[in-house]
C-alpha cells in the first residue's frame, strides 16, 4: 500500500481488520462499520494468529488500514499480537478496543505501537469516530485512557530532567520565593541577611538554569521539586 494514513483521501474507503474473540460483540461492530459509507470490514478473526497469516499472505489484495484489536484473545494476546502486526503490515494502524482499563494494558499497547485505545464501553459512535481519527492520521483514546496516558507523558518528562539536590534553606527559599515574598521580605522571615538570601537565590537559579523567580518556580513544579520536599536530604 502506497499511500500513508496521514495522506488518506477523505473520499477513499478506510478497510478494516477485526481481529475480537467473542461473536456476539463482533457483529455489533461489523454491523456499525458496514453502516459506515466511508469504511468497509475487510476481515474478521477470533485469534491473532489467524490474522497475521492472514496479513503475511502476499496475495491478499484486502490489506487493513485499521486493525482493530482486543487484547484478551486466545493464544496470542493482543499485547504482543500488536509488535507482530506493526511488522507483518506497517502501513496499517493500530486500535486496541478491549474491557481493559488497566494502567499496564494502556501504558505497554501504547509503549508497543498502538495508535489508539478504546473500551468497549464506548459507544458505536465513538470507535467509528475513532476509527476514522486514526486513518487521518491521529489518535483516538477514551477519555479515561488519555488521562493516564498524558500522566504517562508528563511522569516521563520529568524522568529526563536531571536531578535536582536543594539544600534545606535552598528549599525554604525556594518556597517562600512561591508564595510571592522579596527578598528583604525572605530575609526578615528566616533571621538572616539579604546579603545571604541574594546568595541563595542565585545558586537556586544555577541549579534550575532559570534567570528569575517566576522561572525558578514554575520549573521547580514541572519537574516535581516542590513535590519531593518531604523525602529531600535534610
Amino acid at each position: 500500500m502506497e499511500s500513508t494514513q496521514e495522506e488518506m483521501s477523505i473520499n477513499e474507503t478506510i478497510k478494516v481488520m477485526l481481529v475480537e474473540d467473542h461473536p456476539k460483540y463482533r457483529k455489533v461492530i461489523e454491523m456499525a462499520i458496514n453502516a459506515e459509507p466511508s469504511m468497509e470490514l475487510v476481515s474478521m478473526f477470533g485469534a491473532a494468529e489467524v490474522a497475521l497469516r492472514s496479513v503475511e499472505d502476499t496475495e491478499n489484495s484486502d490489506v487493513p488500514d485499521i486493525i482493530l484489536l482486543d487484547l484478551n484473545l486466545p493464544g496470542i494476546s493482543g499485547l504482543d499480537g500488536i509488535p507482530q502486526f506493526i511488522e507483518a503490515v506497517p502501513s496499517a494502524k493500530i486500535i486496541v478496543l478491549t474491557q481493559s482499563n488497566a494502567e499496564a494494558d494502556i501504558t505497554i499497547a501504547v509503549q508497543r505501537g498502538a495508535s489508539g485505545y478504546l473500551l468497549k464501553s464506548s459507544t458505536v459512535n465513538q470507535i467509528i469516530e475513532g476509527i476514522a481519527t486514526v486513518a487521518r492520521g491521529g489518535a483516538s483514546l477514551d477519555g479515561g485512557v488519555a488521562l493516564h496516558v498524558l500522566k504517562m507523558i508528563q511522569n516521563q518528562s520529568r524522568k529526563l530532567e536531571p536531578a535536582i539536590t536543594l539544600s534545606t534553606r535552598e528549599r525554604e527559599i525556594l518556597t517562600l520565593l512561591s508564595q510571592g515574598m522579596l527578598k528583604k521580605e525572605i530575609a526578615r522571615e528566616l533571621d538572616i541577611s539579604y546579603g545571604s538570601v541574594a546568595t541563595y537565590i542565585r545558586r537556586l537559579y544555577e541549579k534550575l538554569d532559570v534567570q528569575n523567580a517566576p522561572a525558578a518556580i514554575d520549573k521547580a513544579h514541572r519537574i516535581g521539586v516542590f513535590e519531593n520536599f518531604d523525602n529531600m536530604p535534610q
